[in-house]
């Protein structure tokens, strides 16, 4: 089972709606490569997932939806254990309060990667160059860096988002919120 943001199912009818949503998609994308009017979505098409790179400002935030959704899955099977950076991309579906524990003061949002899934992204507000939590707010359109860990179907997300790195962790990660970037 894979992670819904709080506010909502989107497994209604479990995977039947994303498949014919991906099917249909598949058609539509098909077509226009037919036609000759496929350059543009050849580019932000890859592996089921649109939106491949996020720009801002001239610069371009990778993310790659289709990478991610395989790792979960690989975790889900015991395949991967150890995290993984992961740069992911949607539209953020749920924000929530910004919450104190052990290790500081964090962010939590929820980004869509795929119709019906969904990932937490954790935010250390202490260590982050930005305005007072919340700075995203759901509709918005995220890119994010960071590291994705999997502890069991329930318990998963992506974490250290932040400039910063450790001998634990050595990428330095990141948020972009409708093109501002987030370190």
């Amino acid at each position: 089972m894979r992670q819904n943001a709080p506010t909502g199912d989107y497994n209604n009818k479990s995977g039947e709606n994303a498949m014919k949503f991906g099917s249909r998609s598949l058609a539509v994308f098909g077509a226009l490569l037919v036609c000759g009017m496929g350059a543009q979505a050849q580019q932000d098409y890859s592996g089921g997932v649109f939106a491949t790179t996020s720009k801002s400002g001239g610069s371009s935030y990778p993310c790659n939806d289709t990478q991610f959704l395989q790792d979960q899955k690989a975790f889900e099977n015991g395949q991967l254990s150890a995290d993984q950076l992961e740069n992911v991309c949607g539209i953020v579906t749920a924000v929530l309060p910004e919450k104190k524990t052990r290790s500081g003061h964090h962010g939590y949002f929820y980004v869509q990667v795929a119709p019906g899934q969904t990932i937490e992204i954790v935010s250390d507000l202490d260590r982050m160059n930005a305005p007072k939590w919340p700075w995203v707010a759901v509709g918005d359109t995220s890119t994010v860096r960071g590291r994705y860990y999997y502890d069991n179907d329930t318990s998963q997300g992506i974490d250290w988002t932040h400039h910063g790195t450790s001998s634990s962790w050595p990428h330095a990660g990141y948020v972009v919120v409708n093109g501002k970037l987030y370190q």
